[in-house]
């Protein structure tokens, strides 16, 4: 349950950053959180496989999971925990036995049956995306795309793996056909591609896809394929490469399964949805789905009424006063790149994602794309100075980058030496203010780049925002609350506790992984995203 810690205290007296006045103090009492987007499951959806007991199943990447999902009711409960149950495609064997891709941790992962023990049959693998049992001989085949670019055998007694082929082209959600071909998609290509196991040879049987994801076989031996870029589902023939289109989706579809009835089950990792699609006539049906993805950093408009959210699958708008959601940019439809956090100033939007090292700025009244800056070494989040310069903060290396002039060419290191830099903010004193993974609040004067601890001791310190009277709202993810800090004293009261943030990352990612972001309107309530139920609340004022 989602509770507050209701006060009837005044606000600490807060010094502005000159040491040489005072605000009155603002009495404060908050509310419960209240939803604004409800919760869905699973933080974006990738995998799907029907196995021997009627189970769907979905994997999810970031949610460090696999969900069983009731067909007929939409409810989802997770079937394999984090971390061990990330999951970006999953398979089932001539055995009941099931298999999986851990993307982020380069892992194969296997258990014989339900209860069994997880093991892993490969590793230092990154970017292993796709398998799929032959199940006439059991064999276990494995692709990597995006972070490699790799056809494997994986050895089912944990040997090492055998390389059939690379540089394929993204051979992506791939099948084991009748013929002990493998039938999936070449996702650079545009391409829908057959590979022999044994010799490595490739025969492209279908093309003109735009960004072709995933393929899977009915019971009559017809080849399905979703296109994820364009949302569409066809039937292939494989004689003759020819391709019918049965059903039209929305764009950022990942993968799909096929049940022993020839009911095609198709993922969208933008809307956390599971959808059935009837082959013969193409009509849908929604099993599961979420108003948002995965919601990380986020920013409210200067009025107060529109949230500007880095969903990872989709850049966002929700409006506060009645929930809904708009999408403006969505994964693979467009040149959005994982976005996780979120910067907002009057003309520009600004994206950062550590995942793909990308920074991306955007014309804020048309959303067209004014620059996308790779290189950067897991950036977390971005701010505009007065002068039009951007500060981008680094994750790993614990630095701040300075990026200005014509297409920001001109980078220049202006703080080194934090640790785990996550959000940042410019504040109403001109300070940039940020928090650090290993527990601080930090403020920084960019006149000189001098800094001073505001709050240390904090858990995690993720989302930050600053409230009209110059408090600061920091989530506290690993403590799973919300503080308010002083800037000037540092004192600190929380104003929400046990809420649904603070999702662990696992082994090998980032502790900070999804942040929580906050945002404050004028009247002091507060917004916030959840990493563990997909959600965004807001702290009302009372």
């Amino acid at each position: 349950m989602i509770a507050s810690i209701r006060t009837t205290a005044a606000a600490a007296a807060l010094l502005a950053l000159t040491g040489c006045s005072a605000l009155a103090p603002r009495p404060i009492t908050y509310g419960d959180p209240q939803p604004v987007v409800a919760p869905s499951a699973f933080m974006g959806v990738h995998g799907l496989t029907v196995d021997a007991k009627g189970r769907l199943l979905a994997g999810s990447v970031l949610g460090n999971a696999i969900w069983e999902v009731d067909r007929a009711t939409g409810a989802a409960r997770v079937f394999v925990g984090p971390p061990e149950g990330q999951a970006d495609d999953i398979d089932i064997g001539p055995k009941g036995e099931m298999a999986w891709t851990s993307y982020l941790q380069g892992a194969v992962r296997y258990r014989e049956a339900d209860g069994a023990p997880v093991k892993v049959l490969a590793s230092g693998l990154p970017g292993i995306n796709s398998l799929a049992f032959d199940r006439r001989t059991g064999k276990l085949y494995a692709s990597q795309v995006f972070l490699g670019d790799a056809l494997w055998e994986i050895d089912r007694a944990g040997g090492k793996p055998r390389q059939i082929l690379k540089d394929m082209g993204g051979f992506n959600g791939f099948e084991v056909g009748r013929d002990g071909w493998l039938y999936g998609p070449l996702w650079f290509k545009g391409q829908v591609a057959k590979i022999n196991p044994q010799t490595g040879e490739l025969k492209v049987i279908a093309s003109g896809f735009k960004v072709p994801a995933a393929a899977n076989f009915d019971s009559a031996g017809r080849l399905w394929v979703i296109d994820t870029a364009t949302g569409e589902l066809f039937r292939i023939d494989v004689a003759s490469g020819a391709k019918t289109k049965v059903a039209q989706l929305k764009s950022a579809l990942d993968n799909l399964a096929i049940d022993s009835s020839d009911r095609i089950y198709v993922s969208n990792m933008a809307d956390n949805s599971v959808e059935e699609v009837n082959p013969a006539t193409g009509a849908i049906r929604t099993i599961t789905r979420g108003a948002v993805a995965a919601p990380g950093g986020m920013k409210l408009s200067e009025d107060g009424r529109t949230l500007y959210l880095a969903d990872v699958f989709a850049l966002r708008t929700v409006d506060v006063a009645t929930g809904r959601v708009t999408d403006h940019k969505r994964m693979q439809a467009s040149d959005l790149e994982y976005p996780m956090g979120i910067g907002l100033t009057a003309r520009r939007l600004l994206l950062s994602s550590w995942f793909t090292g990308n920074v991306q700025v955007l014309d804020r009244s048309s959303l067209k794309t004014l620059a996308s800056l790779h290189g950067f070494t897991t950036p977390s989040d971005v701010v505009e100075l007065p002068d039009g310069s951007l500060l981008v903060a680094e994750l790993a290396t614990g630095v701040i980058k300075r990026i200005a002039g014509d297409g920001y060419k001109q980078q220049s290191t202006v703080v080194t030496g934090l640790t785990g830099p996550v959000q940042m903010i410019l504040g109403s004193d001109g300070k940039l203010y940020l928090t650090e993974a290993a527990g601080r609040l930090t403020a920084i004067d960019p006149r000189d780049w001098s800094r001073r601890t505001v709050a240390d001791g904090l858990a995690l310190p993720e989302g930050l925002a600053q409230r009209g009277d110059g408090m600061l709202i920091v989530a506290e993810a690993a403590a799973r609350r919300l503080v308010e800090v002083d800037p000037g004293s540092g004192a600190r009261r929380t104003i929400a506790q046990n809420l649904p943030i603070g999702f662990e990352a696992g082994p090998g990612l980032p502790p900070s992984y999804l942040p929580t972001g906050v945002a404050v309107a004028r009247d002091g309530t507060v917004y916030f995203s959840a990493d563990r139920n997909n959600a965004i609340y807001r702290v009302p004022v009372r």
